[in-house]
Parts: structure tokens; sequence; C-alpha cells
């Protein structure tokens, strides 16, 4: 598992490689969810399913994208990261995190 940020802007990501794949579980701030999926393919096919309500598509498709262009086998990301009442600079903190995250895949 890897880790970035502190507190309540912790976000962390857990990665399973499969035969033919890896599955990329996103977690963190105040409590983690199931708030979208994002699998992406080396040919270019996207599909999402996003919450209603919930925005972690902002993160889940392009750290899904990063994988799988780093890897060169389909990616399914899935996750929510939630902060109570969270205010813009909480959640560009979440995103930016994200994308710490991203570089250590």
């Amino acid at each position: 598992m890897i880790m970035a940020g502190e507190g309540k802007h912790r976000v962390w990501l857990r990665k399973q490689e499969l035969d033919k794949g890896l599955v990329l579980m996103l977690g963190g701030g105040e409590s983690s969810h199931v708030g979208g999926a994002a699998y992406v393919t080396p040919d270019g096919d996207e599909d999402i399913m996003e919450v209603k309500g919930h925005h972690d598509m902002k993160v889940l498709l392009p750290i899904a994208r990063g994988a799988c262009e780093k890897y060169g086998v389909p990616v399914m990301a899935v996750g929510g990261i939630h902060i109570e009442n969270a205010s813009k600079s909480d959640i560009e903190l979440l995103v930016s995190n994200c994308m710490e995250l991203l570089k250590c895949i």
C-alpha cells in the first residue's frame, strides 16, 4: 500500500496484480467508500461508473489511465475519499495527494 498526505488529507492506494490486469483500490480522507470505478485498457477503451453525487472520478480515471500506460494492461481503479463538509482547499489537497500516488504506482 502506498500513501500520500497527512491527517484527514491522507490518501492510500492498494494494488492487486492479476494474470491479465491490475486492480487499484483508493481510499482516504476521514472515511473511505465506493464512490466510483474507472476501467481503462491499453487499446484506449474507457468505462466509468460514478455514484450519484460523488466526484471521485476526478482522481480514479487519471490513476487508472496512468497505471494502464505504465504497465500496458487493463486497469480497474475503484474507491472513494470523503471529508465531511470539505472546503475547496481540502478537495484541492486531496486531488494533489492522489496525483502523488500516481507517481508511485
